[in-house]
C-alpha cells in the first residue's frame, strides 16, 4: 500500500503525552487528525505510512477553550485526536520520526 498525499493529511502529528506513553503499553499509539478525517481513513493512512495492521481506532474531539489576553477574548482551535490500536507484536517508534 502505498502513502499518498491524503494519508499525510490526514494525520497531522503523533500526540505525545504522559496519558499517550502509559497507551504505548497497551499496543496504541495517538495522533492528532485533521477535523474532516474519518475512522477508516485514518486507519488506511496509518497501515500505508508505518507499515503496521490497525485493529481498531478511537477518535475524540477536543473543544478549544476560550481564553482572554489584555481584555480580547479570543478561541482555541478544536483538536481532534484519534487513539489506534495496533495488531499484537506490532509497534510504531513515533519518537524517531519516520
Amino acid at each position: 500500500m502505498a502513502a499518498t498525499i491524503r494519508n499525510f493529511d490526514v494525520l497531522l502529528s503523533p500526540h505525545i503525552t504522559e496519558k499517550a506513553t502509559l497507551l504505548s503499553e497497551q499496543n496504541k499509539v495517538v495522533f492528532k487528525i485533521a477535523l474532516d478525517a474519518s475512522k477508516d481513513e485514518v486507519a488506511s493512512a496509518v497501515e500505508a505510512i508505518y507499515n503496521v495492521k490497525v485493529t481498531k481506532v478511537n477518535t475524540l474531539v477536543t473543544k478549544g477553550k476560550t481564553k482572554r489576553f489584555k481584555g480580547v477574548k479570543g478561541r482555541r482551535v478544536d483538536v481532534k485526536k484519534a487513539i489506534v490500536t495496533l495488531a499484537e507484536g506490532q509497534t510504531i517508534d513515533i519518537t524517531t520520526g519516520l
